[in-house]
């Protein structure tokens, strides 16, 4: 896992994550393995900012049911980044 790009995914773009903005905190999809330090690491190289804190939680996928047949959505990985006051992500 040395790829920046593997282990950050996306940035999460939902209502909780634009409010979350005004405080510099950030969400992000991550790989399942990634650890924080990687994770902050990731993020500093591909944004090109300082990063104050990483906290991560695991996310269960929801059951679905499509006619007779059960299944399952992926689990994944929520990565909440902070950042220090002068740096910024400029979100388009």
């Amino acid at each position: 896992m040395s790829i920046s790009y593997d282990i950050v995914k996306s940035m999460l773009r939902t209502e909780k994550a634009t409010m979350l903005l005004s405080e510099n905190k950030y969400l992000f999809w991550v790989d399942k393995k990634a650890n924080k330090i990687q994770i902050r690491k990731a993020v500093e190289d591909i944004y090109k900012v300082k990063v104050e804190s990483v906290n991560t939680s695991m996310q269960r996928g929801k059951k679905r049911r499509v006619r007779y047949v059960q299944g399952k959505s992926p689990d994944w990985k929520k990565a909440l980044v902070t950042l220090k006051e002068d740096s910024k992500i400029e979100v388009t």
